[in-house]
């Protein structure tokens, strides 16, 4: 992983940062999680689900001081059950955990309510990745992590959640077809050769950004400035897993790849695209 944001400070069990500080005052650690009083100015509930205490607290910590309010759970069974009683606006989640492990607990806390998640691996494995986004998982970070750059992601996802909100108050009409490809922006829903498919927030988003401009080429980069609101091109290892997780739902051939350069959306030969646009040779599908 790119460094260039890694803060200069003694690392913490392979994460960017510092000890943590003292508990803020109102707070009561109880059983497996910690909760904590409401402080001013305090909007975004953020659970933090990691075995290493250590780490949970340095996390804890760091997005308190960015005016979180932040719940800690240790294990499987306590992350389900403090998500289920506290609903969180985000949730920061390791994969190996006790009881059961990170993808479960992304499965059940998604069966209760959508939340954002923002999962963390201690392997660089690309199908753990993959398995992650397929569960409902919205990011992904590798440790050893900058804890500036666990921050920036954080306020990313509570972001696009704010903006999915807004937009499902005004939605632009209509729906966006690219042959037997059907994208309903209003109802933020999908359908591929007549059968809905499950989109994930980030996935619908990134779909969406691609349809705007059929076979056009779009840079990692662009892609990651769009969808994740993220201009760091550390991220760009996210957007190819998120691109390859949407090509298992919606078809591998639907999406190009142009090496060295980002991605297009396929459409069908003679695809007539949106109104404004113009057939390219053979009749409009």
């Amino acid at each position: 992983m790119d460094h260039t944001h890694q803060e200069k400070t003694p690392k913490l069990n392979g994460l960017g940062g510092t000890s943590a500080p003292p508990e803020p005052a109102g707070q009561e650690r109880t059983g497996h999680h910690t909760s904590t009083a409401t402080t001013p100015g305090a909007q975004r509930r953020v659970l933090v689900v990691e075995d290493d205490p250590t780490i949970v607290e340095a996390i804890a910590a760091r997005l308190r001081a960015e005016g979180f309010l932040v719940q800690t759970a240790a294990d499987g069974p306590a992350a389900v059950e403090t998500a289920a009683a506290w609903h969180p606006d985000l949730l920061i989640l390791d994969v190996m955990l006790p009881g059961f492990d990170g993808l479960e607990v992304c499965r059940r806390v998604q069966a209760q309510r959508p939340v954002p998640v923002l999962m963390l691996t201690a392997r660089d494995d690309e199908t753990d990745m993959l398995v992650g986004l397929g569960v409902g998982a919205d990011d992904y970070m590798t440790k050893p992590f900058s804890m500036r750059e666990l921050v920036a992601r954080s306020h990313v996802l509570l972001r696009r959640i704010e903006r999915a909100a807004v937009a499902a108050t005004t939605p632009r009409p209509g729906s966006v077809r690219l042959g037997d490809l059907e994208i309903d922006r209003t109802q933020r829903r999908v359908r591929a050769a007549g059968k809905d498919i499950h989109l994930t927030p980030t996935e619908f988003d990134l779909l969406m950004c691609l349809a705007r401009s059929p076979r056009a080429v779009l840079t990692r980069e662009q892609l990651l400035a769009e969808v994740w609101d993220w201009a760091d091109a550390s991220g760009t290892r996210t957007v190819d897993s998120h691109v390859k997780a949407l090509r298992r739902k919606i078809g591998a051939e639907r999406i190009r790849t142009v090496h060295g350069v980002g991605y297009a959306l396929e459409t069908p030969p003679g695809f007539a695209g949106e109104p404004a646009a113009r057939s390219q040779g053979g009749s409009e599908v």
